[in-house]
């Protein structure tokens, strides 16, 4: 199993933002010098607790700061963007890392992105459908740009004179482009099924029980199976909220006490989610009332936290649950205490995932 990081990132909004936007750099330079293979990071435009608003961007100012991780759109909310200035960003981005580019793409899940950008009883899948597209066509014309879809109509036909390169868009360093992600956060879910068709990759979140999180693979799998095409559980990646420390009462402090960064996150993902009506995330059964999914009840269903030893049995059991998959993603948090966040890092490379993994290998030679 390789370990990789996700962040959206959440910060208390009172928090200055330039030293906020320093922390999450911090985190993937740290993730890349301890040999985190990936690292997404996602954006949100309407929100002063999700502060990267536009992830490429954000990601290029990792270019030189970073060497062996691979840096991924996590994701780039494809109905809030012209096709044409993804893709061209994108592009760029992917040259700068010399190929270390990953695109993850979604219809974006904040409700007031969706209301600022004017797609908030819009059909935003299709959106990003089209989106995509577009995207892909862009990166394999070899001349001007002519499409219409129901969404956007693109063109360089009137103008370009393709001599002097006018008309024409650059290319990503990666042929035919960046391998494509797609994250699931539904029970069952269509994005997955679309993903499959298409043949992308996914991710899993974070804040979604085990149980749906183990449709996801199942999902995949049917529809893929039914395509035609073989894939293996390597390909999958999954988000956790995990916290490790050396004291077993730090850790627990530090992820489910009353200053916790992990509480703060669940706060307002949780409210974001369950005002949005996605409250079945978190529930067991339909039949469980809504009153008890509290932010406690989110702490206790979602994060994982203890002693390298406690995280790696905790780590065990889930996989156990879901079944097997390739890449962890270890969520970044805000920087409440930025040692304790740091340490948490190192002992989950040095530490956490070596146990793992022997004990991944350990059932496999067993079995």
């Amino acid at each position: 199993m390789k370990l990789g990081f996700f962040t959206m990132p959440l910060h208390p909004p009172e928090r200055d933002y330039a030293q906020t936007l320093k922390e999450d750099r911090e985190a993937i330079i740290l993730a890349d010098r301890l040999g985190f293979t990936e690292a997404f990071v996602g954006e949100h435009v309407t929100d002063t607790a999700e502060t990267v608003t536009d992830c490429v961007a954000f990601l290029c100012s990792l270019v030189s700061e970073t060497t062996n991780i691979r840096l991924g759109t996590g994701t780039v909310n494809l109905p809030n963007n012209h096709p044409a200035q993804v893709a061209a960003k994108v592009a760029m981005l992917d040259n700068l890392l010399e190929g270390r580019c990953n695109f993850g793409i979604s219809p974006g899940g904040l409700a007031s992105d969706w209301e600022m950008f004017g797609t908030l009883k819009a059909d935003r899948r299709a959106m990003v459908l089209e989106s995509i597209g577009h995207i892909r066509a862009i990166w394999e014309a070899d001349g001007p740009i002519d499409r219409a879809g129901e969404f956007w109509t693109l063109s360089t036909t009137k103008t370009a004179n393709p001599r002097i390169g006018q008309g024409l868009m650059v290319k990503p360093f990666q042929k035919p482009h960046p391998p494509i992600f797609v994250t699931a956060a539904e029970p069952n879910s269509q994005s997955v099924a679309n993903a499959a068709l298409h043949g992308w990759n996914i991710i899993s979140a974070n804040f979604l029980l085990p149980e749906w999180v183990r449709t996801h693979w199942e999902t995949y799998a049917q529809t893929s199976a039914q395509e035609g095409r073989e894939v293996d559980p390597a390909q999958w990646r999954v988000a956790r909220s995990i916290f490790v420390a050396d004291d077993a009462a730090v850790a627990r402090e530090y992820a489910f006490g009353p200053d916790s960064p992990y509480r703060f996150y669940f706060d307002q993902l949780g409210t974001k989610l369950i005002k949005g009506g996605r409250i079945n995330l978190f529930k067991h059964t339909d039949d469980q009332p809504d009153e008890s999914v509290t932010t406690d009840y989110l702490l206790d269903e979602l994060v994982i936290a203890g002693t390298p030893d406690e995280v790696a049995d905790q780590l065990h059991a889930f996989r156990e649950t879901v079944g097997p998959f390739g890449t962890l993603l270890y969520c970044g948090m805000d920087y409440v205490d930025a040692d304790l966040s740091r340490r948490s890092l190192e002992l989950m490379a040095q530490r956490v995932l070596p146990e793992l993994n022997r004990r991944v290998d350990e059932a496999v030679t067993v079995g």
